[in-house]
């Protein structure tokens, strides 16, 4: 068959082994699959018999990952989500054409080697450029999925989840050379013993939060509430019901999730007066979440309020980064169209500016975050360097409940206190909720979707700086180094190597 044409059962498998690691998230969460998942796409990669086959197959499998791990969008985006799949699917060719370069044939021990830093580099190049939010943020890094696993969590504390999802691809790298590669067997076994002893090393010696005090958290859930004209209503009535439940108790602030209030409490005095007497009665401020126009600036915005026993107490922090589609159409002029056949934003929401540290009476700070904003490592890492205390993130998944959406997203917490050292709740409307104490680790039993409770946690406040909040995303910047380097030296190669001489000319013949 020739390279021109693409065979059926590759464009197949391609597409299989892309999507394969999203069983590693939750809901699956088999974790441990993480470590393997990319070896059949590797493998497939590095049998291609060219570059743009290659690229090819990166393309398709990088597309069928987006999907595979997003396709509880399909409520809200429908078909749009190919498209969208499509367009991030490239981000993964320059990883595809590494894996091929590297690992293709019979890589020597120093190929072998570099491919061994150089192939997880490439990956997090990709995860890093889809990371931005205009092209949806960053849901589904590899490094996600080990949010349950203890000594996963403790490198997130050295180098973020960037460190995390570089050690993962890393083994598949060693195991796809221990498959196909038999003369390179010698530098898998050392990748994958350099791994265990990084990781043994960050266990042993990486600082650990110090436990300063106890913080009494109320999370209110209300659940499903059926849609109606006066749904945000029943909801808010159904939130001061579970509140109630939890006034009995002593609890130091009690947070409700997103869109928990959707009138903006300056034009509606009532219910801002129905709050304070609800933080009165509980003895503690509120923390809730207005989706709602303000009435002296323009658009409707998501606001994180803290309301004490007189009312609202004046910190609000306005949602900074906003879900593509969901809360506004990126180029709506050319993609408007999106709101037709789905559930895309009618109207877009307006950002806020600049992130708030809201202070507690006890002297705890909170730093707020809204929705998918837990998904980016640098917010909560830049509200630990600004004095937070205790990471909130206020989330409602309410469209995607029967999906693997809910699991995810919870499971973000995890990775967010561990890489700050810094508790983190993560409050939603109908679930689930969870909290997650300084080193990652859960704290009580997570409220499930469709569940309408209150539940209190004990929540223990730490002390110290992890090395991440230290120096953050230098991960990122050792990758980044290293794939710019070989770019230079392969540069650098095909300069000195000798030009080609003029090809001589065709011996002429008899017939001239």
């Amino acid at each position: 068959m020739s390279g021109a044409r693409i065979p059926g059962r590759r464009i197949a498998a391609a597409v299989l082994a892309g999507a394969l690691p999203a069983l590693a998230f939750p809901a699956p969460a088999l974790w441990w699959f993480a470590y393997v998942a990319l070896v059949p796409w590797m493998l497939l990669l590095r049998s291609a018999p060219t570059g743009r086959r290659a690229a090819l197959e990166g393309w398709l499998g990088g597309a069928a990952f987006i999907v595979a791990v997003h396709h509880w969008l399909l409520p809200s985006l429908h078909v749009f989500l190919v498209p969208v799949a499509a367009l991030l699917g490239l981000l993964w060719i320059p990883w595809a054409l590494l894996v091929r370069r590297l690992l293709g044939g019979a890589p020597s021990a120093g190929r072998a080697g570099a491919a061994l830093v150089l192939v997880p580099a490439g990956w997090l190049l990709s995860e890093l450029v889809r990371s931005w939010q205009g092209l949806g943020g960053p849901w589904g890094l590899l490094g996600a999925s080990q949010w349950e696993v203890p000594p996963a969590l403790r490198l997130a504390s050295v180098g973020g989840v960037w460190l995390v999802g570089l050690v993962v691809v890393a083994v598949n790298c060693a195991v796809v050379l221990l498959v196909a590669v038999p003369g390179a067997r010698a530098p898998a076994v050392a990748g994958l013993t350099g791994c265990a002893v990084l990781t043994g090393v960050v266990w042993l010696w990486a600082p650990t939060p110090e436990v300063s005090g106890r913080l009494r958290v109320a999370v209110v859930q209300p659940g499903p509430v059926a849609d109606g004209p006066d749904s945000t209503e029943r909801r808010f009535a159904v939130g001061e019901r579970l509140t109630r439940t939890a006034a009995g108790r002593p609890v130091d602030l009690v947070v409700w999730g997103e869109s928990s209030v959707g009138e903006d409490l300056a034009a509606r005095p009532d219910l801002a007066r129905r709050l304070a007497a609800l933080s009165a009665e509980a003895g503690a401020p509120l923390l809730v979440n207005v989706d709602a126009r303000h009435p002296d600036q323009p658009g409707i915005r998501k606001s994180a309020v803290l309301v004490d026993a007189r009312g609202p107490t004046g910190d609000r922090y306005d949602k900074m980064r906003l879900v593509p589609f969901g809360e506004y159409v990126p180029a709506r002029a050319f993609l408007g169209w999106a709101t037709s056949v789905g559930r895309a934003a009618g109207e877009d929401r307006v950002p806020g500016d600049v992130p708030v540290v809201m202070s507690l009476p006890g002297g705890v700070r909170v730093g707020p975050l809204v929705c998918f904003e837990s998904a980016f490592p640098d917010m909560s890492r830049h509200l630990v360097r600004g004095g937070a205390g205790l990471l909130v993130a206020q989330s409602s998944t309410s469209t995607f409940q029967d999906s693997w959406a809910p699991a995810q997203h919870a499971s973000l917490a995890a990775l967010r206190a561990a890489e700050t050292g810094r508790p983190m709740v993560h409050a939603t409307l109908t679930g689930i909720s969870a909290v997650h104490g300084p080193s990652g680790e859960r704290i009580g039993g997570a409220l499930p979707t469709a569940a309408s409770t209150a539940a209190v946690y004990e929540v223990p406040t730490a002390r110290g700086t992890t090395l991440y909040v230290r120096f953050g995303d230098w991960p990122v910047a050792a990758a980044l180094a290293v794939l710019a380097a070989y770019c230079a030296a392969a540069g650098s190669r095909s300069l000195r190597r000798p030009a080609r001489g003029p090809s001589s000319p065709p011996a002429r013949t008899a017939r001239g």
